[in-house]
């Protein structure tokens, strides 16, 4: 049996121990160790990561009463040095104390009971019984669960026996009948838990809740506490030091700014449209008339146009001949071929058949169709074929 390091102080950093067991599997090697403070994974909170030795230490599982720590290879010598990776221990003891924390103030303040927690590398989320919650509902919890990291309650665990958990206010019963062991925050909660957590709410730092969005009949909750709350604070202020910069103005003005820019290029895209319009039936008008006497298509090629440039110029032909329109961009190697309904062809039912020879990949209806290509020498080789069928 381990003696679980952690259980004592979640706080211990390095300890030195003896390898008490190792074992092989078809995933890697496994040793177990006289004592250990490598959480394992649990309780929705991943596991630590560290050294043995000069070994690292890539996963940690409990199985039974022994604490199971892959490692790439043996050590060498049976006593060993360890350490843990000190701020993901600091960071999940964090996020699992700012949990238990919100918990409490979602059955506060809503009567809503956590039903789920996930722990992850970039942020955690509760899953809360509760249909509805409003942005004003989700400011309040944010306020209220800061307050109480404010006020520095004391955060203690103990082992019970199932008489004593019986006199405790429990959240709820906890799985187990033996072994339990009881997270108390001074005058708050008393949760069973077998996770790592900080000696007080003020350990958390802060909590802010980034947004709640529905899941399964219940409301998803996701957070950050402490350094990962600082981080996403200060990744808010250098981002909006870079608008304020941007835009030239102060950041309580950048909303009406960004409206006023939103508007500008609405307008602009507006005017951007229209040019284009005329500058297609332009071209358009052009092409036609470089086409020559008895051709039976139009054909065009173009190396700066876009597809939806091309569909847009393969309309305002069409609109203007009864001839097939075969056109070509050579900026993204893609084919258009249309016509107004009177060629008596099928654009998509002619790429359909003909496609596959030149590994082109497209479609499209009676009228219009379009297709990409490998390569442009594939693009042009189709354009060449296509324009001999007509």
């Amino acid at each position: 049996m381990t003696r679980k390091l952690y259980y004592e102080s979640a706080y211990l950093q390095e300890w030195s121990t003896t390898i008490s067991g190792s074992l092989e599997r078809e995933d890697g090697i496994y040793v177990t160790l006289a004592e250990t403070a490598f959480y394992p994974h649990g309780g929705g909170q991943p596991c630590d990561t560290g050294y043995i030795g000069q070994i690292p230490v890539l996963d940690v599982v409990l199985e039974g009463d022994e604490v199971l720590h892959k490692v790439a290879q043996l050590p060498e010598q049976p006593a060993v040095h360890c350490r843990i990776s000190w701020s993901r221990r600091f960071d999940h003891m964090q996020q699992h104390s700012g949990q238990h924390l919100l918990s409490a103030v979602f059955r506060e303040l809503y009567e809503a009971m956590t039903l789920s927690f996930h722990l992850g590398s970039d942020y955690a989320t509760i899953d809360i019984q509760l249909p509805e919650l409003s942005a004003a509902q989700l400011a309040e919890a944010e306020h209220e669960v800061n307050k109480h990291i404010y006020m520095n309650r004391s955060i203690t665990s103990t082992f019970v026996t199932a008489e004593e958990m019986a006199a405790l206010p429990l959240v709820k019963l906890p799985k187990v009948t033996e072994n339990i062991r009881i997270v108390e925050i001074e005058g708050v909660e008393h949760n069973a838990c077998g996770g790592t957590h900080v000696s007080s709410t003020g350990a958390i730092g802060m909590i802010k809740l980034l947004r709640s969005e529905k899941q399964k009949g219940n409301i998803r909750v996701t957070f950050k506490c402490g350094g990962r709350a600082l981080d996403e604070f200060n990744d808010h202020v250098r981002i909006l030091a870079q608008l304020s910069a941007k835009f030239n103005t102060g950041k309580d003005e950048i909303l009406d700014r960004i409206g006023k820019w939103e508007q500008e290029q609405k307008l602009l895209q507006a005017e951007l449209t229209a040019v284009k319009e005329q500058n297609d039936l332009y071209l358009a008008r052009e092409i036609l008339s470089e086409t020559e006497p008895g051709s039976r298509v139009v054909t065009h090629v173009s190396d700066t146009r876009t597809l939806k440039d091309l569909q847009s110029l393969a309309t305002k032909l069409t609109a203007l001949t009864e001839l097939p329109v075969l056109l070509l961009t050579e900026a993204e190697n893609k084919a258009v071929l249309a016509q107004s309904g009177a060629a008596g062809i099928s654009c998509g039912a002619f790429f359909k058949e003909h496609l596959g020879g030149f590994q082109g990949k497209g479609g499209g209806s009676d009228k219009l169709a379009q297709a990409g290509f490998p390569s442009r020498e594939e693009a042009q080789a189709f354009y060449d074929f296509a324009k001999r069928q007509f």
